[in-house]
């Protein structure tokens, strides 16, 4: 592991500075705005396009072919990603459709029949079940150009809403593109939803419930698909998210209650890591091993019952996933190739709900990108996940001409490709991986914002540091490095496989430090040695007290 400590700070420097400083660091165009970020329900959907001309002019092409939907009762499909991303923003679309009066129905396709997106035997299925005259995709259809065109062959139109990577290729066949990338697929589908709603209200009765949706539930549903989709938290982006989250801890909304319940964090705040962790991973469990219809009926839901037998059901699936990874990941690391700067991996039997986490596990321990497919309805099913500074999509799409299709972003990737080419692929992938990935780029890295002395370590600076919040991609929590002598060291936990020590500094200032999963580094410990350690501070507050703790990211015994 690779240390990059950004700045040293001495003991002159006030909290005021170090915040000032962190702040800097981030390269932040508006620091004002990333303190106080503009209310989401605020911010028109127009900010998202640099053409203003150009978007109003389809965007008003759009309100004027839902009218006449809407006064001749044609069936419209929101058509949505399975993941957590689109299942939010599919439950916003659909719901505000559905409040303004729309003859709508989502559809969700099977991951193993139909597969990711637009698909020919998608389109076909949602013919043969209501024959719509619209489709408006969620979080996905920015590559879909023949799918889209196929469409259009058989009589329905398609809107299109993404964030993924396009092409460089125009979008003839569609009636209108709304892109952007500085947003998910749900904060897409929120601003895109909130400017329909707020264009067509005037031809419903329900103004004052989706009034109070975009405030709230519509808010805290579009921070979870940012959040489970590895959206930096930067821009309009943290907005959704801070603001979100504020109303996902306080809504009545019956799945979300009881989802929250579910995970047991029901009455708490929360935070990203409870969503990532937690609320993601549940509704992530229908699209990977059932159908992610359930999920978003379990957003939407109005029966109490069936909000409970839903979370229930997301919790066991998800617990399923859990075992299923497991397994899995087991095989996997036994077939890694360490010689190789790409792991390539391929199965008959991994479930293809899975590979992509077994893609990311891959990465988080041999750090390098990584590959994972499974055979599938007569093809390959690919995941890919990626080390920072490496465009695994891009990186993907130079190969092409071997996969069917593909798409994602620059850390992670989905595609398809043929029994015949994949070895042909694998051969190519490492070849490539060879020429382009330097043994540099492969020494894990871990970025430390400042160096300091335990006694800069306050409960005012840690007070100050909330202000930064909420961290996540683009916005990690500040890492600091410090070193002190070790005065206490014990193990804690049901299984006792994490570490809590006690640092102090040469002025009698003392930090307790807690490394979760770091149980047996206990041996290689010796009251009064020093001890250097990467951590985050926060605040812990325990009957009535309340002081500074560090969350450790990284310890070792000897000097950087």
């Amino acid at each position: 592991m690779k240390l990059q400590i950004k700045r040293k700070i001495t003991k002159k420097d006030s909290t005021e500075d170090i915040v000032a400083l962190l702040l800097k660091d981030r390269k932040l165009s508006d620091v004002n705005n990333f303190l106080n970020p503009s209310d989401p329900e605020k911010i028109p959907f127009s900010d998202f396009f640099s053409d203003k001309t150009n978007f109003k002019k389809d965007f008003q092409r759009v309100i004027d072919l839902l009218k006449e939907f809407k006064k001749n009762k044609r069936m419209i499909i929101v058509y949505t990603d399975y993941d957590a991303d689109g299942i939010t923003g599919g439950a916003i679309l659909w719901e505000t459709l559905h409040l303004l009066g729309f003859k709508v129905m989502p559809f969700v396709p099977d991951r193993k029949r139909e597969g990711y997106g637009l698909s020919k035997k998608g389109i076909d299925n949602v013919k043969k079940l209501y024959d719509p005259g619209l489709i408006i995709t969620v979080d996905h259809g920015i590559v879909a150009h023949d799918q889209i065109s196929y469409a259009k062959s058989i009589g329905i139109a398609v809107i299109v809403t993404d964030h993924h990577q396009k092409l460089d290729k125009k979008h003839d066949a569609a009636l209108a593109v709304f892109h952007t990338d500085k947003l998910s697929g749900s904060g897409v589908s929120y601003f895109f939803s909130k400017e329909l709603f707020r264009s067509l209200n005037t031809l419903n009765t329900k103004y004052e419930i989706l009034n109070t949706n975009f405030k709230g539930d519509y808010l805290a549903l579009a921070s979870i698909g940012t959040i489970a989709d590895l959206v930096p938290l930067v821009g309009p982006s943290r907005s959704v998210v801070k603001y979100g989250l504020e109303q996902l801890s306080k809504s009545k909304r019956l799945g979300i209650c009881q989802l929250l319940k579910e995970a047991r964090i029901d009455g708490k705040e929360l935070s990203p890591y409870e969503v990532g962790f937690m609320i993601a991973p549940r509704i992530n469990a229908f699209g990977r091993l059932s159908h992610a219809i359930d999920a978003l009926r379990l957003l939407c839901t109005g029966n109490i019952e069936r909000a409970k037998s839903l979370a229930k059901q997301a919790g066991a699936t998800n617990k399923l996933r859990q075992d299923l990874v497991i397994k899995a990941i087991e095989e996997a690391e036994k077939m890694v190739d360490k010689s190789k700067k790409i792991i390539v991996l391929s199965s008959n039997k991994w479930e293809e709900g899975i590979i992509g986490l077994i893609a990311s596990k891959m990465v988080e321990k041999f750090y390098c990108p990584a590959v994972v497919m499974t055979k599938s309805d007569g093809f390959y099913k690919g995941s890919a996940r990626s080390i920072p500074g490496f465009d695994i999509t891009k990186f993907l799409r130079e190969q092409k001409e071997l996969l069917v299709d593909v798409g994602g972003h620059k850390a992670a990737a989905g595609f398809t490709i043929k029994d015949d080419n994949l070895k042909s692929f694998i051969k190519a992938a490492e070849k490539k991986a060879q020429e382009e990935i330097s043994d540099h780029d492969l020494i894990p890295k871990l970025d430390v914002d400042l160096e300091l002395p335990l006694e800069q370590v306050t409960l005012k600076l840690t007070q100050e540091l909330k202000k930064l919040e909420p961290y996540g991609v683009g916005n990690p929590r500040p890492l600091f490095y410090s070193s002190g002598q070790l005065s206490t060291a014990r193990l804690f936990g049901a299984n006792a496989n994490h570490l809590k020590i006690e640092l102090k500094s040469d002025a009698g200032v003392t930090l307790e430090i807690i490394f979760f999963n770091h149980g047996n580094r206990l041996s290689e410990l010796d009251l009064g040695q020093t001890i250097n350690i990467v951590y985050s501070p926060e605040i812990d507050s325990w009957d009535g007290r309340i002081k500074v703790r560090g969350i450790g990211k990284f310890l070792h015994l000897d000097n950087v």
